[in-house]
């Protein structure tokens, strides 16, 4: 009898596992570096085996088809390959615990049948409406590029005349709040101005948000005439003090400022946070060497990166032919890549399609610009006020190099109106941190700096009496 028992437990545990259903919705969220990403598998029966779609509501996208999926109970596998993504994981019951991979990287994923909320970021500092001054949605044009931006002007009052600040956001794609990493640093440096009679007119970037236009065609000269647009329509309003209206860049916006108020004398002062001083090549360089090292990266590892990219950047601050220029790349990298055996290609990726994607990012016309460019030169030219600030632990735009580039450019070019400050214990997002690593700022609650933000309008104030 005993062994018939034991016979029938197993006859019925097979029973079970046959009689397990895949198909339905599979709802999951994906966590990296602090991002919280919501993923829908959607799968069906075919006569084959089993079809799926991945959705991504967070982005937008819906009905991304599944190359592949399979089912050898209990493993489960998804396979997106235009997306170089794959899932594996178990089934147990209503569950399957798992493994998101995608270009090299992986991160734990489980996936649910119930439908999953992304858990509630703490963002301290973001202000709430209804808030306590005037905030208007607005569009101006930029007539030159023949695009239309979108804005939000916030005034200490409806009725009043006040000087008044532009934002200008970093690099890549940015919405009018700069929001990234579940931060919105312009949201709450614009409530911070206006709560202290300051104006302030910030606008997603052209081909973002309600703003037309392609962003990556551009490249900051371009986005600088975005900036001289906003001036233009701030000049229209009877609200704003036409002789009190300056420029506050974050990042590459610490670029672009500069390149507005260089060839403008309606700029009355620029605030450049985190602004670059030095070559986009050698920029770079820093950056890379100094994120690696915080990520953990060892001395010959980061010396052979940097080198490599030292003769990449070359070719580019060279070149003078944009299909040479792509030429030149590709016969580099493939050739590093031959020489280089450790060199890791992401998974579901040729050595070609990985060397174009490559050349793509390299000579796009955005990175030619900022590799080729030259700050000081702008700099130079600059005769209004300037406060350039940056947080000591900046591994982005390192603040020993570039403060001090920034300000000898400036007194060279005759400005006597320089003040630079180094806050310590800041990262470039002006958060307080540990490390300054890019992989702490989803994680830190506070979005901007209190100590920071009264150190700025202090001296805007001062600007503006």
């Amino acid at each position: 009898m005993k062994t018939i028992s034991i016979l029938l437990a197993t006859l019925l545990t097979s029973l079970t596992l046959t009689a397990q259903d895949i198909t339905g919705q599979w709802n999951g969220v994906l966590n990296v570096q602090g991002i919280q990403l919501r993923l829908v598998f959607n799968v069906t029966k075919t006569g084959n085996g089993y079809s799926a779609t991945m959705d991504s509501p967070d982005q937008g996208a819906k009905g991304i088809p599944v190359t592949n999926t399979s089912f050898d109970n209990p493993k489960i596998k998804f396979e997106v390959s235009s997306a170089r993504i794959e899932y594996n994981g178990e089934l147990k019951e209503n569950e399957i615990t798992g493994t998101f991979k995608q270009g090299g990287q992986e991160f734990p994923m489980n996936l649910s049948r119930k439908a999953i909320e992304k858990e509630a970021v703490k963002r301290p500092q973001e202000p709430q409406q209804p808030f306590s001054y005037y905030s208007e949605e607005v569009t101006f044009q930029n007539t030159g590029a023949n695009i239309s931006l979108a804005g939000t002007l916030t005034l200490p009052e409806k009725e009043g005349e006040f000087p008044a600040v532009i934002l200008i956001s970093g690099s890549g794609p940015q919405n009018r709040d700069e929001e990234l990493l579940g931060h919105k640093p312009f949201l709450v440096i614009a409530d911070y101005l206006t709560k202290n009679g300051i104006a302030v007119l910030r606008y997603d970037d052209r081909g973002v948000g309600q703003s037309k236009g392609d962003f990556k065609s551009a490249t900051s000269a371009d986005f600088a005439t975005d900036v001289e647009s906003a001036m233009a329509y701030l000049k229209t309003r009877k609200e704003i003090n036409k002789k009190q209206i300056g420029l506050i860049g974050h990042s590459e916006g610490g670029l672009i400022a500069p390149l507005v108020a260089s060839r403008s004398k309606d700029v009355s002062f620029i605030v450049l946070l985190a602004g670059t001083g030095i070559r986009g090549d050698k920029l770079l360089l820093l950056q890379q060497a100094l994120i690696a090292k915080a990520n953990g990266a060892s001395e010959p590892d980061i010396k052979k990166s940097t080198e490599t990219n030292a003769k990449l950047f070359e070719i580019v601050v060279k070149s003078t032919d944009n299909q040479k220029l792509k030429t030149d790349l590709a016969g580099f990298i493939s050739e590093t890549l031959r020489k280089d055996t450790t060199a890791q290609i992401p998974d579901g990726m040729t050595k070609d399609q990985f060397v174009s994607l490559q050349v793509d990012q390299i000579s796009s016309p955005w990175m030619q610009y900022f590799i080729k460019y030259d700050p000081g030169t702008t700099l130079q030219k600059v005769k209004c006020p300037v406060l350039a600030v940056n947080g000591e632990k900046d591994l982005q735009v390192p603040p020993k190099e570039n403060l001090t580039a920034i300000k000898n450019a400036l007194i060279k070019g005759g400005n006597k109106k320089v003040t630079t400050k180094e806050f310590p214990g800041l990262n470039h997002l002006f958060q307080e941190c540990k490390t300054g690593s890019p992989a702490e700022y989803a994680a830190i609650e506070q979005t901007f700096s209190s100590t920071a933000l009264e150190e700025i309008v202090k001296w805007i104030k001062i600007q503006t009496k």
